[in-house]
Order: structure tokens, then C-alpha cells, then sequence
């Protein structure tokens, strides 16, 4: 009865928890958790719809955020924040849009990696980006704490 109930405990801890693994080859493989593959995943796209509205950057940006821009420089959220309530309005009829492709999400415990191409549109000009967010999960909620982007040419 004790092997029973210590077997199914960890099969619980372990369906529960993600991982590494082992495959059929000897190699460790990671185990990604859906949940965090949705979430994040979920975040990543509703915040590239709404990148023009400060109330998404808040909630998306955690407070101790380190985020290197493209042109490699490094902000705080703060620096992001105001840098939202100085610019100017976007034009009516602004046509640009972002997307997220080829999305990948990695969660370690209460940390997840999600790296993906955003690709932004704009009019007939599309620009192509790789980035890297690490993100960790508080208070239920997933927000980035590390982002890293770099411009494909």
C-alpha cells in the first residue's frame, strides 16, 4: 500500500512539475508545460495588438525589467513608460501591425523563455525581428522581467 501511494505521489509531482527528461537515446530533452506554452504565448500575441496602449506595457513589462532594445540599448520600465506617455498618438488610419511567428516556450518552474520572429507590417514595408523574453510568474500572472531583440536584416 506505502509503494502504491509513493508511486502515485510521484506520479503526480512529476505530471505537474516541467523538466528535463531522458530520451530514447540517453539524451535530456526538455518537457515544456502547456499551460506556460498558452499563457505566455497568449500574452506575447495580446500585447503586440495593443503595442500602442501604455496600459498593456504596464501590465506586460514587469517593474525590475531589463529590456535591451534592438539598437542595443538597455531601459527600465520606467524609461519604457514614459517613453509611452511622450509619444505621439498614432495616426488615423495607421495601418501597421506585429505578429509573433515561429514561437517557442520554455517554463522552468515559475520562469518561462519564449523566443519568436515579430514580424511588423507596415503598409508594404515588413521588418523582422528575433526576440527573447524571460518571463516569471507572480501574484498568477506571467510578466517579462529580461527581453532581448535583435533586427534581422
Amino acid at each position: 500500500m506505502r509503494v502504491a501511494i509513493l508511486v502515485l505521489g510521484l506520479a503526480a509531482v512529476g505530471g505537474a512539475q516541467t523538466g528535463a527528461r531522458t530520451s530514447s537515446a540517453g539524451q535530456a530533452t526538455v518537457r515544456t508545460g502547456v499551460r506556460a506554452q498558452k499563457e505566455v504565448g497568449d500574452l506575447i500575441r495580446e500585447f503586440l495588438s495593443k503595442v500602442n496602449d501604455p496600459a498593456m506595457h504596464n501590465r506586460f513589462w514587469a517593474d525590475d525589467l531589463i529590456y535591451t532594445s534592438a539598437a542595443g540599448k538597455v531601459k527600465t520600465k520606467a524609461e519604457i513608460m514614459e517613453s509611452m506617455r511622450n509619444a505621439p498618438k498614432a495616426a488615423a488610419g495607421d495601418t501597421s501591425t506585429y505578429s509573433a511567428e515561429q514561437m517557442q516556450v520554455r517554463q522552468y518552474g515559475d520562469v518561462a523563455v519564449a523566443a519568436f520572429e515579430l514580424v511588423h507590417r507596415d503598409g508594404s514595408k515588413v521588418d523582422h525581428y528575433r526576440n527573447t523574453g524571460t518571463f516569471v510568474k507572480r501574484d498568477g500572472r506571467w510578466q517579462a522581467v529580461a527581453w532581448q531583440a535583435t533586427k534581422v536584416e
